[in-house]
């Protein structure tokens, strides 16, 4: 028995249109956190400092329980979330109950001053007409010959290496969630969060793992799933 899949992914990026709130008093106002060039006095207060810079010598985030700042060039203050998709279809190689099917794709995040973003997927498993691929709704390993389908987003050694860790080398705060953080273990349940930043963020490359076992008995043909994947920003 041969079969094969087609994965295609929909992204739908959902934010609330909501301002950044501006840092002022009575006597002073900041369009960002950002404190000019060439000064030599903090600002400072119980929940906040920020230290003056000479141009760009500095760039990153500093964060404390009430308060971060993206330090660099002034830029807008208002709320952006974007993403990338760097493959969309995923065709996975043909099915056999001796062995598992695996395939991966990357996407990217990048949100600023929207304080953090969730990550939800949605989708049915393969389908062939009026069968379907049994979703792994328990979080558990790849067991060959029993039909299984389901998702990760770490670097596996098992059933294949495949997959890769949240890269966040861009200032990025990008984390899997619990229930698809684990190696070598699967999931899939329509509509969890599989991904979330606590916080702005600079740009994370998530990269999902497949795999896909079929037992002897699975009807042959062609099976096909469409993955929608919802980013939305949190404030």
């Amino acid at each position: 028995m041969r079969m094969s899949v087609i994965l295609t992914y929909f992204i739908v990026c959902g934010a609330t249109t909501v301002y950044a709130e501006t840092l002022q008093s009575n006597n002073y106002k900041f369009d960002e956190s950002v404190v000019g060039a060439g000064g030599l006095v903090d600002s400072s207060s119980s929940s906040y400092q920020g230290s003056s810079s000479t141009g760009d010598l500095v760039v990153g985030n500093t964060a404390s329980g009430g308060y971060q700042i993206d330090t660099g060039s002034k830029t807008t203050p208002d709320p952006t979330l974007s993403f990338a998709i760097n493959n969309s279809d995923v065709d996975f190689p043909d099915f056999t109950p001796t062995g598992t099917s695996v395939k991966s794709m990357t996407f990217s995040v990048l949100n600023y001053t929207s304080y953090g973003y969730a990550v939800q997927i949605f989708g049915n498993p393969p389908t062939n007409g009026a069968h379907t691929i049994t979703p792994m709704l328990a979080t558990d390993t790849s067991q060959i010959g029993q039909e299984q389908f389901g998702i990760n987003l770490v670097a596996n050694t098992l059933p294949s290496s495949i997959g890769a860790n949240p890269d966040n080398g861009q200032f990025g705060f990008g984390a899997v969630e619990t229930n698809y953080n684990t190696p070598n273990s699967y999931r899939y349940v329509a509509g969890e969060t599989i991904a979330s930043a606590p916080k702005s963020s600079g740009i994370t490359v998530y990269t999902i793992s497949y795999i896909v076992n079929v037992a002897s008995i699975t009807p042959g043909g062609k099976y096909t799933s469409d993955q929608t994947i919802i980013i939305t920003g949190t404030y």
